[in-house]
């Protein structure tokens, strides 16, 4: 990670140390993680998610979009359904049969933007920290 930069600090909301931070991430990358970025025209990041590939009993296979954000300065601005056109696609290129994603309750604009994109309510995320 070489440093968090804005976006990590954004999506990290929890406070993670960066050392644990950096553990995780080492972590993933070896438990069918992909993470996807969004460059402006300068090459800097300006969007990110990460991209969890399995298969479920109920889906068969897919992938989880996780903690997907754009930056302030370039929301509203199409970039979202462009980037979920992308993750559709690729997650077709994959073999993929469904996307998945959590959203936080609260958060009232994504679960408008994602009904606009065809997502449906399935159930409830539950999460019990050890």
């Amino acid at each position: 990670m070489g440093g968090l930069n804005k976006i990590h600090v954004k999506l990290n909301e929890h406070k993670i140390p960066e050392t644990i931070l950096k553990q995780r991430f080492a972590e993933m990358v070896n438990q069918n993680y992909e993470c996807a970025g969004i460059y402006d025209n300068n090459d800097k990041l300006i969007g990110v998610t990460g991209l969890w590939f399995s298969t479920r009993h109920y889906s068969g296979k897919s992938v989880e979009t996780d903690h997907v954000y754009i930056d302030e300065a370039y929301q509203n601005q199409g970039l979202g359904k462009l980037f979920f056109n992308w993750i559709h696609n690729y997650a077709k290129q994959k073999g993929c049969e469904a996307i998945e994603l959590n959203t936080y309750v609260n958060n009232y604009a994504s679960h408008k933007f994602y009904y606009n994109q065809g997502f449906k309510i399935l159930g409830y995320h539950f999460l019990k920290k050890l």
